[in-house]
């Protein structure tokens, strides 16, 4: 890559697919093969526009709290990949467009020309800057553990699947299908697999 030293690697998939889970599962694993893997969390939970939407009920969502974390998914990688050898990355800007195209509204100013823009941006930076994504089939119980960060888009698991998941494969970054109904063992076990065929890994 000519950007970088760090091989990027995203998890992804619709809300409660355990990708958040697998991110840290797999981080974990590879640091104890002595890999300098680090991983970024989802930027979501830190957005201070989501927080006021989703925790404390101001407004719904909008163009200004999508594009804060569209971009969130750009800069924050580029951080976190700086003097590691992998990065494991929780969701991509692929996905943020994709739900933001299901929850705005298209016929608001500016809304369409933006996403637009935003796809035009995913479908040229994310080949440059992801050498695959590991894509999450399981849907497990959106309510468990109590997440209120999931609250307003609870009715939207199935819809959002495929759309992120189109989303993600319009970019050409190689993905990997992960087998659904895994444990989180097998799931890192099955990945690992996958990135050292592919020479992304070496453990």
């Amino acid at each position: 890559m000519p950007i970088r030293e760090c091989r990027v690697i995203a998890v992804e998939g619709t809300q409660a697919a355990g990708k958040t889970t697998l991110v840290h599962a797999l981080t974990a694993h590879l640091r104890e093969q002595s890999i300098g893997a680090a991983c970024t969390g989802e930027p979501a939970r830190t957005s201070p526009f989501m927080e006021d939407i989703v925790l404390h009920g101001k407004g719904n969502f909008d163009l200004v709290a999508e594009l804060d974390l569209f971009a969130q998914h750009f800069t924050v990688p580029l951080r976190a990949a700086r003097h590691h050898q992998v990065l494991i990355t929780d969701k991509t800007p692929a996905n943020v467009l994709a739900l933001a195209g299901l929850v705005l509204d298209p016929t608001e100013p500016g809304v369409a020309a933006v996403l637009t823009a935003a796809d035009a941006m995913c479908r040229a930076w994310m080949p440059i800057a992801y050498d695959a994504i590991v894509y999450c089939r399981d849907r497990y119980d959106q309510k468990a553990g109590g997440d209120r960060m999931r609250a307003k888009v609870l009715g939207l698991q199935e819809e959002a699947d495929e759309a992120i998941y189109q989303a993600c494969r319009s970019t050409d970054v190689p993905m990997l299908e992960l087998p659904t109904g895994l444990t989180v063992a097998q799931r890192v076990h099955w990945a690992v697999g996958r990135l050292e065929v592919m020479g992304l890994i070496a453990t």
